[in-house]
């Protein structure tokens, strides 16, 4: 780590190394505070539990989806929708690539899970909040008139950010692996248009 980096900043950056090979249910906090070079008071003094630094790992350390999701909402009509659907898409397979091998061990320890989602209720984050973001943008989307009528933005955003999830684990037996991301952000955006847009909609 770069000398006079924050402990906060060492923090998260150790835990999301120590959760990435180890998983969450396995690394500690104690390790995690010697990984970053600190006490474990100290780590406690930035975050209150494990399950809070998950969390800030999740937002604060892998691809930035809410963001983007954010500012497209604010300014719908900005570029083609291609192109903010594909970056999106991009964004969000990223996002579930990087985060599923450190919550994987979520689902192996029932106490462990519980206490996460308590946590993210606590600070209102959870997997909902994606899929409620790219709902309000294809909402937004949709006032500009840009997206049919009658189009069910839930039900588009559900399917998209769905299969940016499937990307991130169901390929992985197959002999070709896992579809490279830019291609299959491009190909991903292109088929929920084409069920969506306005026709001839740039």
């Amino acid at each position: 780590m770069r000398p006079g980096t924050p402990t906060r900043e060492r923090i998260l950056d150790a835990a999301r190394e120590l959760m990435l090979t180890l998983g969450l249910a396995r690394a500690t906090t104690k390790e995690i505070a010697r990984a970053a070079g600190c006490s474990e008071a100290a780590l406690y003094k930035h975050f209150a539990s494990k399950e809070e630094l998950f969390i800030r790992v999740l937002m604060e350390r892998l691809p930035r989806l809410g963001p983007l999701l954010r500012s497209l909402a604010d300014e719908p009509g900005r570029q083609s929708l291609e192109e903010n659907l594909t970056e999106i898409v991009r964004q969000a397979a990223l996002f579930y690539e990087q985060s599923f091998p450190i919550a994987a061990s979520l689902y192996a320890e029932t106490q462990l899970k519980r206490r996460h989602d308590d946590t993210m209720r606590r600070i209102g984050s959870g997997p909902h909040v994606p899929i409620e973001g790219l709902d309000a943008y294809l909402r937004a989307e949709q006032a500009a008139g840009r997206i049919r009528p009658d189009a069910d933005t839930f039900a588009a955003a559900s399917l998209l950010l769905g299969a940016c999830a499937q990307r991130a684990f169901a390929y992985d037996a197959t002999p070709a692996g896992r579809p490279e991301v830019d291609g299959f952000a491009r190909r991903l955006a292109r088929t929920l248009l084409a069920g969506i847009s306005v026709a001839d909609t740039p």
